[in-house]
């Protein structure tokens, strides 16, 4: 009989705590970005990039996006700045009229977007390093590439990327 009267009260403390729990949850406002899928040589890179990066971006906190990884990371809010390390070599980089820019010594190809964010990616690298800026954010024009550009060349070698 004791384990009739016990066993509502553990269902309810039971109840109780996974709703509170789901409540609890910060995966809901994170912003989110896919997971590259590099090779070694690449992920020893963007692990080793992942520990310089900055806390601050463009004036904007470190805020890495869902699920998280040492192959991503962003800054601010919605719409953050989105970093993915590792991606592949964008099909642009083959086109001779591709956009590209110099910041701080890190050579970038530019892709606009059809949301009018802004896409970048690293060029002559041993890694492929990706950042988003969202239309929203692209007001400062090139700032979160000067704040970034030390990281990438303390971590990510000038070369060609495998």
């Amino acid at each position: 009989m004791n384990f009739f009267r016990h066993r509502p009260f553990g269902l309810s403390a039971l109840a109780a705590l996974v709703i509170a729990t789901a409540g609890c949850s910060s995966a809901d406002d994170a912003p989110s970005a896919a997971v590259p899928r590099p090779g070694a040589a690449a992920v020893k890179l963007c692990d080793h990039l992942d520990r310089v990066l900055p806390t601050k971006v463009d004036k904007l906190g470190r805020r890495d996006p869902e699920p998280a990884s040492p192959l991503t990371a962003g800054w601010g809010g919605d719409p953050a700045i989105i970093l993915r390390c590792g991606v592949p070599r964008p099909a642009k980089m083959a086109d001779p009229e591709a956009d590209g820019v110099e910041v701080n010594g890190v050579g970038w190809l530019l892709e606009q977007q059809a949301d009018k964010s802004f896409r970048f990616t690293t060029t002559l690298r041993k890694a492929y390093v990706e950042v988003t800026i969202p239309a929203k954010r692209t007001a400062d024009g090139m700032a979160p590439l000067v704040s970034l550009a030390p990281a990438i060349k303390e971590a990510v070698p000038e070369g060609i990327a495998d």
